[in-house]
């Protein structure tokens, strides 16, 4: 939805980021590949692709496959999680109905993930 995206786009710009905005999936893999942004936030449900489906397309290209990928679902979702584990995932965030609070929490989330990783 162009309102959501709108939106989110302004709740994740509030917190420092830059942020790329895909309408569908077959756009969104193409601008994944182009950019190779720091990471994804990829939400399950889309036009012409599913989440589940852009993911496995993003992780099995070689250009896009070490971009963590954080699933963005709806809380009945949470249980289907294991499968886009399974195809690479590296996290997931629950949607709120705030998307001013969104970006709050994908800020932590993405800090808490960089804390993890180890530089040598």
């Amino acid at each position: 939805d162009e309102l959501v995206r709108k939106a989110l786009k302004r709740s994740l710009k509030l917190y420092g980021f830059k942020v790329y905005l895909a309408k569908d999936g077959p756009s969104g893999i193409e601008l994944a590949q182009q950019k190779r942004p720091e990471f994804i936030l990829l939400d399950w449900i889309m036009p012409e692709m599913d989440g589940l489906e852009v993911l496995s397309e993003l992780k099995h290209n070689k250009r896009t496959k070490d971009i963590p990928i954080f699933m963005l679902t709806a809380k009945g979702m949470i249980g289907d999680l294991d499968q886009a584990f399974e195809i690479g995932a590296d996290d997931y965030i629950t949607k709120t109905l705030d998307l001013m609070q969104l970006g709050r929490i994908v800020k932590a989330k993405w800090e808490k993930y960089t804390d993890r990783i180890i530089v040598r």
